[in-house]
């Protein structure tokens, strides 16, 4: 009898043990993961709206109920890339710039083969345009308008904001575009007195585009240079702005990297489905329907009728890639040359 009651205490021992064990890698039978998410500020949006529930129902569907729960931090993307690099334990970066992934790769924590598809880590993108009060009382037509007298411009910090340096970009890349269709050559010295003019009329720097946006919602100056995204937002919110599109444009491409530092083994493969699924179709589509264009189908940007029509696309390219934009447009010309005076 003793023997038998010793048997039961073992067998009862053991299944509190069993009980008590993780599931595998991999999941199944309704276990939980959590993807933990950094991106600049304009993706908040599109992720906890559309992405994050989309992935959670197609792993959950594919993996016997086990459940996806995605945490997120949104900031300007040179601040989340300095968060990332002091220790926060993001999983996935999705950020406004290209440079910030390579900030990254040269402290170790992401791989230096960091993308896989034919988009070299880009998962969408979007022009730059104005926002102007309703009506346009400055009569605001291009970005070297902004330059002239009495109009106040709203501009993010290129100190902790991606989208501060697109828009600087866009404006000096602008000028070198239309004076090349105009003569055959790049004019430098219209495009960096362009620039000039426009930085002596800034009234305040914030932090991101987000908050950007949000100064200028407030009441605050008379235009702000910034993604077509956050303008279509405005004017799905019914707020009193006009879109003016410039007649030549920077288009700014937005990267994702796994944080291969933070990952576990047994978090990868998790981690990386998330990452893929961003250039699905679904995916995609989701973007286009929060006003972000797609980066793998152009025909799925024909659903967007709201998106503009730009005259002279360029993009980073033209500058010869961030890591030729930043040393010699960001910091040469605009650091040295415009912000310095």
């Amino acid at each position: 009898m003793k023997f038998k009651i010793g048997l039961i205490a073992v067998f009862f021992s053991a299944m509190v043990l069993i009980g008590c064990l993780p599931s595998a890698p991999g999941g199944g039978g309704g276990g939980e993961r959590k993807i933990t998410v950094y991106g600049f500020s304009i993706m908040k949006e599109s992720l906890q709206k559309e992405i994050f529930p989309a992935f959670a129902a197609k792993w959950r569907a594919e993996h016997n109920g086990e459940e996806v729960k995605f945490e997120s931090s949104f900031a300007g993307s040179e601040t989340v890339t300095n968060q990332i690099l002091q220790g926060v334990p993001a999983d996935v970066g999705i950020f406004s710039i290209e440079r910030d992934v390579d900030r990254l790769i040269q402290a170790g924590h992401v791989p230096n083969d960091w993308y896989v598809t034919p988009q070299k880590g880009i998962v969408n993108k979007t022009p730059f345009v104005i926002i102007v009060r309703k009506g346009n009382p400055q009569g605001i037509a291009d970005f070297a308008d902004l330059g002239k007298e009495g109009v106040k411009l709203i501009h993010p910090d290129p100190v902790s904001s991606g989208g501060a340096q697109w828009s600087i970009l866009a404006i000096y890349g602008s000028e070198l575009r239309k004076s090349e269709a105009e003569t055959g050559k790049r004019d430098e010295t219209r495009a960096l007195n362009t620039l000039k003019a426009i930085w002596k009329n800034v009234i305040a720097t914030p932090g991101s585009a987000r908050e950007a946006r949000t100064q200028f919602e407030l009441g605050q100056g008379d235009a702000l240079v910034t993604y077509e995204l956050e303008a279509l937002l405005m004017k799905d919110a019914n707020a009193p702005i006009d879109v003016v599109v410039p007649k030549a444009t920077i288009f700014s491409e937005h990267p994702v990297a796994i944080i291969d530092r933070n990952v576990t083994p047994d978090e990868r493969p998790v981690v990386e489905a998330f990452r893929n699924f961003l250039w699905s179709d679904e995916a995609q589509k989701a973007f286009v329907k929060n006003h972000f264009r797609s980066v793998t189908n152009e025909s799925f940007n024909d659903a967007n009728p709201q998106f503009a029509k730009i005259e002279m696309p360029f993009t980073v390219e033209y500058f010869g890639g961030w890591k030729k934009a930043y040393p010699d447009v960001i910091e040469k010309v605009f650091r040295d040359q415009v912000q310095k005076k």
